[in-house]
């Protein structure tokens, strides 16, 4: 089971315990479940209980509309919007992903959480649980009441447009370069010496690698992210900590490339099961975007499916039905929803614009001068 946190203040979690019983649980989808619940543990916290312990705990299941990760991040429409509720409390908010409702249903009737985020799309209130929200229950009557108060119709909409808005362009604030900048004398970018210093680390081409800071940065060392994605190859702090780069050379053109490459290299063994290594290289590249858990579940669906999981052709399908419950939730996947389509098109633009690369990029050291910026705004590059 997955705890997934947003740190908003320092908390404090308190337990008690004691002895159990069990007790049938109606649902509110008619579902009935058999419970051990703790006999005092379920005593109904008051809100400034909540506020003072620090944290609201949602329990809710994976996928698109209630919760997933995404680069690093929790999304998910009503995630967002919980993760708002709990801003105003001044709390955390901490989501635990369940099996299904009658889990989620059952760890709120013992006490062990505050709201539900349910997936259906009709809710409604079973035993001593009150409807407070589009998709939420609580058994709580001072969370209900709260919640209620809180809440207004807009609110769903304003979510889904700021989701939109993150997701639609990737939040990547950056100068966009040229993606060529001198076709005749075959210069890239003015960082073409580094790409051929620090792609053999990971044992790639140049001009694969200049492809690559293409799609992430447009060639802008400044380039950042809503995510906290930084620098040329847009990486995370997070992993900039396991490749030993400090958030001070996180934005040096150098310090980043030179990370991204041991990156890759990380990435090219995870998947040294791949035999050929024009697939290899593109199940490196989707799990750069997308994540290694992800395409590992994309994998274990394509061999479910009588396909050969070690082509990126085949593979790359299942990457994109990761987004359809009826993939995302099937027993080989372990890690839910993705955004397939992103994922698939990310490594897609890379390996046309490394072809064209090919064809017009010299491999001999050169002269580089700066680029001339054309712009400055959120931006997703055109093909």
């Amino acid at each position: 089971m997955k705890y997934i946190s947003l740190l908003i203040l320092p908390f404090v979690i308190t337990a008690c315990t004691q002895k159990q019983s069990h007790e049938e649980i109606e649902t509110p989808w008619g579902d009935v479940v058999t419970e051990e619940v703790e006999a005092d543990s379920a005593t109904e916290l008051s809100l400034d209980d909540i506020v003072s312990q620090g944290e609201l705990i949602a329990f809710t299941t994976n996928g698109p509309d209630t919760y997933y990760e995404y680069r690093g991040h929790g999304m998910g429409l009503h995630y967002l919007l919980a993760e708002k509720y709990a801003q105003r409390l001044g709390v955390k908010l901490r989501v635990e992903v369940c099996r299904d409702s009658a889990e989620m249903i059952g760890k709120l009737a013992s006490g062990e959480g505050d709201i539900v985020i349910v997936p259906e799309s009709k809710v409604k209130a079973g035993k001593g649980l009150y409807s407070c929200g589009p998709k939420w229950l609580t058994n709580n009557r001072d969370v209900a009441e709260s919640i209620k108060q809180w809440y207004h119709n807009s609110m769903l909409a304003e979510t889904e447009k700021m989701q939109k808005s993150l997701l639609a362009t990737g939040g990547v604030t950056r100068h966009v370069y040229q993606p060529m900048m001198d076709r005749q004398k075959g210069i890239i970018s003015r960082w073409d010496g580094m790409f051929r210093k620090y792609a053999p680390t990971a044992r790639l081409d140049w001009r694969l690698v200049a492809a690559q800071c293409y799609q992430e940065s447009c060639f802008d060392p400044r380039a950042h992210s809503w995510a906290g994605a930084c620098g040329l190859m847009q990486i995370m702090p997070s992993t900039a900590q396991v490749l030993g780069l400090s958030m001070q050379d996180i934005y040096s053109p150098e310090h980043n490339i030179a990370a991204a490459m041991r990156y890759m290299k990380m990435l090219m063994s995870e998947f040294r099961d791949i035999p050929r290594n024009g697939d290899r290289i593109r199940f490196a590249l989707a799990a750069y975007n997308g994540g290694k858990h992800h395409i590992r579940d994309a994998m274990a669906l394509t061999q479910k499916h009588g396909k050969d999981h070690h082509q990126w052709s085949n593979v790359q399908e299942y990457v994109l039905k990761l987004s359809q419950a009826q993939y995302y939730n099937d027993p080989v996947v372990k890690y839910g929803y993705m955004r397939g389509t992103e994922t698939v098109g990310y490594v897609s633009k890379i390996m046309q614009r490394y072809a064209g690369y090919r064809g017009q990029a010299h491999s001999s050291p050169m002269d580089i001068t700066p680029q001339k910026a054309v712009k400055h705004h959120k931006y997703k590059p055109k093909e």
